[in-house]
């Protein structure tokens, strides 16, 4: 007599690496990508020269908007795609806090002095001693913006290094670019490249 399996005692049967070990190659390279751009956004807030392009922002739209997650997100760590865009938007947010309070600073300097013109009352005095709180201001914002910057891409360099040794992946095939050298987990190779160690 044939004894036939059910569809648990298979599943438990299959081994996870070979079986999801393509989809866990595919999550890697996103999350490289990944790695790579947002290290570019922050390595262009400091003032470093940056010719990385990937518009990773674009296509996570496009592909929610079709109904379809990042593979990385559905298939490794659903929670990735919410903790990675919300630590976007305030690097986002920091970053036009840095442009527009220090504006609004100078701004204000500006309508003393012009009040100071008007009614011959030094008013420009309380304007500018307002002006070292633009630039205090200025850095602070930009400072945090860094931050969340460096704080995702720190994120995904954990987890790039869990998916590849949970499903036994090559780690020199996953090297990415990095343009700021203050992260933990990763080792940096010639031509400017890291993998995770």
């Amino acid at each position: 007599m044939i004894k036939v399996k059910d569809s648990v005692e298979v599943a438990l049967e299959l081994d996870e690496k070979s079986v999801y070990s393509h989809i866990a190659h595919e999550s890697a390279e996103d999350i490289i990508r990944i790695i790579s751009a947002i290290d570019a956004e922050r390595a262009r807030l400091r003032g470093i020269e940056v010719y990385y392009e990937d518009d990773w922002d674009e296509l996570i739209r496009e592909r929610i908007r079709k109904g379809k997650r990042h593979t990385a997100f559905d298939f490794y760590n659903p929670e990735l795609l919410e903790v990675w865009e919300e630590k976007v938007k305030e690097a986002k947010r920091y970053i036009k806090l840095s442009k527009y309070l220090p504006m609004t600073i100078l701004f204000f300097t500006i309508v003393t002095a012009i009040v100071t013109i008007l009614i011959l009352v030094p008013v420009v005095i309380v304007g500018l001693a307002t002006l070292p709180l633009a630039l205090y201001f200025h850095e602070m914002f930009k400072a945090n913006a860094d931050l969340r910057y460096q704080e995702l891409v720190q994120f995904f360099i954990y987890e790039l290094k869990e998916l590849i040794g949970k499903f036994g992946l090559d780690r020199n095939k996953y090297k990415f670019e990095l343009y700021n050298r203050d992260y933990k987990g990763v080792k940096f190779i010639k031509g400017g490249k890291a993998v995770v160690e």
